[in-house]
């Protein structure tokens, strides 16, 4: 593996361009936009405040910059940077912002979610949609750039919008059978609309375009409910993570239940791989005059061991007095080939599942030593990178599982990842800096122990 050195960024605040050429990364003001391959600078934007989010367009043309303390949205043109464009909303206040499908209209939310205004690049045309909900997922797109969904409230009642994007005309509007609507995604294939309730009922409902209810799940009753889903790449599957600890997930034909998964806390290795993240520290040489580079030389180097028998796993208990408990399943996402499924139990912060999705059942268990604070799969193959707050990259393919120190200097916590759309670059985000880690390919399994003999991966 192949790492960087390292570079400013703000907040997390960095994105690869969708065709893959370019790394957006912004530090408080200033927009910086980087060559992927050579990590030159192309381009550099200095905004009127701090940037609080940044999105490119869906050709890569443009990105927009939003600035909420301001109420303004600025736009920069990657192929003329000396054009620029500026959208104020005024007294009304900004709140979120969206690219169309298109790459050629903004949707700007006001304060209070008082309305959307949907701007156009082309025409400067302006156009106002009223009522639209405050909540986790308000818009969303379809995958091919048709629809778009918008969740609403009127009269103290749920409602669901879909317009055409393409003259963002309204194609259908229906009431939603829920409380407390907490948000809506379609499926990757256009055809069906997930929408959830807010976790003090467990509500999930499958729409079509066209206003039918396909479907109503609910686990149970009484006790907080849902707390993330996720769609499998093929929208064969809907999985719904929950507080009571489960994952359950759905089918696309019948959307009843084809498993449904725990995470206990005594678990049986008998049928699963369990890597257990050990640490070793060399000892320190003598003398207290140990200058910083020759002190990373002594930082604590860890690898994964195989467990046996049964394991018990670190569990940190919530805090019943504070809203949001750390209890139920907050992590859940599908890989690329919808082979395997990783979730992460919030209250067992340090432990990745991972499920084999063919057979419905658990196949690996990652034990880390710090709570997971990033988990994504690759793009374009099942394997994923994990970060853990500290100065390692945790990876994970069927073949085994890793751990790689970041050798940079100085002091620097993965927070955040982000791979690149090919799946050949990954970039790693602590507070203000990230670094860029190339050419580790398809990683070999290391040499892990297992009853005190030496095994790859998954051997035994």
């Amino acid at each position: 593996m192949n790492f960087s050195e390292l570079f400013r960024q703000t907040s997390q605040l960095c994105k690869f361009s969708p065709d893959g050429k370019y790394l957006a990364a912004v530090v408080e003001f200033r927009l910086i936009v980087r060559d992927v391959d050579t990590f030159q600078i192309q381009n550099l934007y200095s905004c009127l405040d701090t940037i609080q989010c940044i999105e490119w367009s869906s050709d890569s043309q443009f990105i927009l910059c939003g600035l909420y303390k301001r109420g303004v949205v600025q736009v920069w043109s990657i192929e003329q940077p000396d054009w620029n464009c500026k959208i104020d909303e005024g007294s009304a206040g900004l709140c979120g912002v969206h690219w169309s499908p298109d790459g050629r209209h903004i949707l700007t939310t006001a304060d209070f979610n008082l309305r959307v205004t949907v701007w156009s690049l082309i025409t400067k045309s302006v156009s106002y949609i009223r009522y639209p909900k405050q909540c986790q997922k308000a818009i969303d797109f379809s995958s091919e750039g048709k629809y778009m969904a918008l969740a609403e409230r009127r009269d103290c009642k749920d409602f669901v919008s879909i317009f055409a994007c393409s003259n963002w005309e309204l194609v259908k509007h229906f009431q939603t059978d829920t409380d407390d609507l907490a948000g809506i995604e379609w499926s990757p294939d256009g055809r069906v609309l997930g929408v959830w309730e807010s976790p003090l009922c467990y509500k999930i409902l499958v729409y079509s375009v066209d206003g039918r209810c396909i479907s109503k799940y609910s686990a149970y009753e009484n006790a907080l409910g849902v707390k993330s889903i996720a769609w499998s790449p093929t929208s064969q599957f809907l999985a719904i993570g929950s507080y009571d600890e489960k994952v359950r997930i759905l089918n696309h034909i019948t959307w009843k239940t084809v498993a449904e998964h725990s995470h206990p806390a005594i678990l049986d290795c008998s049928n699963v791989v369990v890597y257990k993240e050990v640490e070793t520290r060399a000892p320190l040489p003598p003398g207290d005059n140990i200058d910083a580079p020759t002190a990373t030389l002594f930082t604590p180097q860890s690898k994964f061991e195989v467990q046996q028998g049964d394991i018990k796993l670190p569990i940190t208990k919530p805090d019943i007095n504070k809203a949001n408990p750390k209890i139920g399943v907050g992590m859940v996402a599908f890989s690329c080939d919808c082979k395997y499924m990783y979730t992460r139990n919030d209250n067992m912060p340090g432990t990745l599942w991972i499920w084999d999705i063919r057979r419905l059942a658990l196949c690996t268990v990652m034990i880390l030593n710090s709570p997971i604070k990033s988990v994504k799969w690759d793009p374009h193959q099942a394997r994923l990178a994990v970060a853990t707050g500290t100065s390692k990259l945790y990876m994970w393919s069927p073949a085994g599982s890793l751990s790689v120190e970041v050798p940079v200097e100085g002091s620097f916590n993965v927070q955040g990842l982000l791979w690149h759309t090919e799946g050949n670059t990954i970039l790693l985000m602590s507070k203000d800096q990230m670094c860029r880690n190339v050419g580790f390919g398809n990683f070999k399994a290391p040499s892990v122990t297992f009853n005190k003999k030496v095994y790859n991966g998954y051997s035994s």
